[in-house]
């Protein structure tokens, strides 16, 4: 199975989604290009700053 990962928000979401993508490599899933190639899509936002929030 695959997994692609969106990044939206603040930079500690990048450190939060580098190692979500690092769980889901070890447990044997492989990254999507793209959304549309994934069977599984995580979405990781933000609810801190609010310009991320608008964006979320």
């Amino acid at each position: 199975m695959s997994f692609h990962i969106i990044s939206l928000g603040c930079a500690k979401n990048l450190v939060d989604s580098e190692r979500a993508n690092g769980q889901m490599r070890a447990l044997g899933f492989q990254p999507a290009p793209s959304p549309e190639e994934a069977n599984i899509l995580i979405v990781n936002t933000c609810g801190f700053i609010e310009e991320a929030k608008k964006e979320s």
